[in-house]
């Protein structure tokens, strides 16, 4: 009864796009769309339409629209997926860091999409059976310097995987006008533990899905490369498009999953439409 009670409340304050199974970086990414608030609490609200892989390592793809809903309190709070529910505990000199939990959805064997699905899916999972949605917790640390932001996320799984997963992304921010560009590379690495959640197959799933057993280890999950365009509207209102292009790593990318039913490359775009309000 507590995880599920974690989970919920994660979910309310930080239910926007991400993978239904592992990955909660297609969702408008960190950055500021709309000027930040200085004055106490802000929440943004809107949808984006996002399509993606309908888990990770899959060839099919699924249309999903989230609704969008970030909380931030000055420069200090912020909750919302990708970002997570975090707290700036270090915040000078373009350095940031504190604590940080994460919402990673859960997988369906019957349709392996999120729970925002509208069309598309997968029937690639089944006899594999469902992974439970997972709370993961951890920390991070963040460098600014000039246009450039460097990141580093490291988190440990409760719930639906008990592994470990490290985020690193580099980006480069650049000004047109009132139209902001950020582009850059990056890469996540796994523990055993969280690889062979999603992509290892025991006796019992191999003999109920058809696919040979495997059984996975820790190392490089995936890495490529993520742009997001914003576009301010207003003072309280922007429009962002966002793109990735990631290649999974050999353990998960060596899995029979991926390799009979799925593709190591994966693709994501989507478009998001937030409206902030100041309290």
């Amino acid at each position: 009864m507590k995880m599920r009670a974690v989970l919920a409340f994660i979910a309310l304050v930080s239910a926007q796009p991400g993978f239904a199974q592992t990955d909660p970086k297609p969702g408008p990414p960190a950055g500021r769309p709309l000027e930040a608030g200085t004055a106490g609490w802000s929440i943004t609200v809107g949808v984006a339409p996002v399509l993606s892989p309908a888990w990770q390592g899959s060839r099919d793809m699924a249309l999903a629209i989230f609704p969008d809903l970030r909380i931030n309190y000055k420069d200090v709070i912020f909750a919302s997926i990708p970002d997570g529910l975090g707290w700036n505990v270090v915040n000078q000199d373009g350095w940031k860091a504190g604590p940080l939990a994460k919402l990673r959805f859960g997988r369906d064997e019957e349709r392996g999409g999120s729970p925002f699905l509208i069309t598309g899916g997968s029937d690639a999972l089944r006899g594999l059976g469902d992974v439970d949605a997972a709370v993961e917790v951890g920390g991070f640390v963040e460098k600014r310097a000039g246009p450039w932001r460097g990141r580093i996320e490291v988190r440990r799984g409760f719930g639906g995987h008990d592994g470990v997963v490290a985020d690193g992304s580099v980006a480069y921010q650049a000004r047109r006008g009132r139209t902001i560009i950020n582009v850059g590379p990056r890469a996540t690495l796994a523990s055993r533990e969280y690889i062979e959640t999603y992509f290892g197959i025991d006796a019992v799933q191999s003999q109920r899905s058809g696919l040979r057993p495997y059984s996975a280890s820790g190392g490089l999950l995936s890495y490529g490369v993520g742009g997001t365009v914003i576009r301010p509207l207003s003072r309280r209102s922007a429009v962002t498009l966002f793109t990735g292009l990631d290649q999974l790593g050999q353990n998960a990318g060596d899995s029979p999953l991926v390799r009979e039913r799925g593709r190591r490359t994966q693709f994501t775009l989507g478009l998001g439409y937030g409206f902030r309000f100041n309290l």
